[in-house]
């Protein structure tokens, strides 16, 4: 039964490795979100003093955001047809997310990371979809 999923959908193991990453991507921005949530405040140094920043507010929306890519993840995991564009979607904006943390943050390493994941992610959904919903309910 196996062979017959991996010859019926070819693109199988890249769609489960998507829904795996987008799974630890939505952990991760959770966990950051519920980390700026619980330290409240964020410090910067400037050449005119020391900046304060509020990030509660942002962490609240990391925590949402990491819950939202966690089920896409899930309904991607299961073949959800509406959970291909779904994801695609939401890879975009994280993409454009990310983007916009590259230049003002210290951590361009990670952020390049992530944006990477996230454009494997999109590719495996674009390439191909076709069989992969029915490769599992045979």
């Amino acid at each position: 039964m196996a062979t017959r999923a991996a010859t019926k959908a070819p693109m199988s193991g890249w769609i489960m490795f998507a829904s795996i990453v987008m799974l630890t991507v939505g952990f991760i921005d959770f966990f950051e979100g519920l980390i700026a949530v619980i330290r409240k405040e964020y410090y910067a140094l400037s050449a005119q003093g020391i900046i304060v920043f509020n990030v509660s507010t942002w962490g609240w929306l990391m925590i949402i955001w990491g819950i939202l890519l966690i089920l896409a993840g899930l309904a991607l995991w299961n073949g959800a047809g509406w959970a291909r564009w779904f994801t695609i979607v939401v890879v975009v904006i994280n993409i454009l997310g990310q983007l916009s943390f590259l230049g003002s943050s210290n951590y361009v390493i990670w952020t390049l990371t992530a944006i990477t994941l996230n454009i494997i992610v999109l590719y495996a959904l674009t390439v191909r979809w076709a069989g992969y919903p029915d490769a599992y309910q045979d």
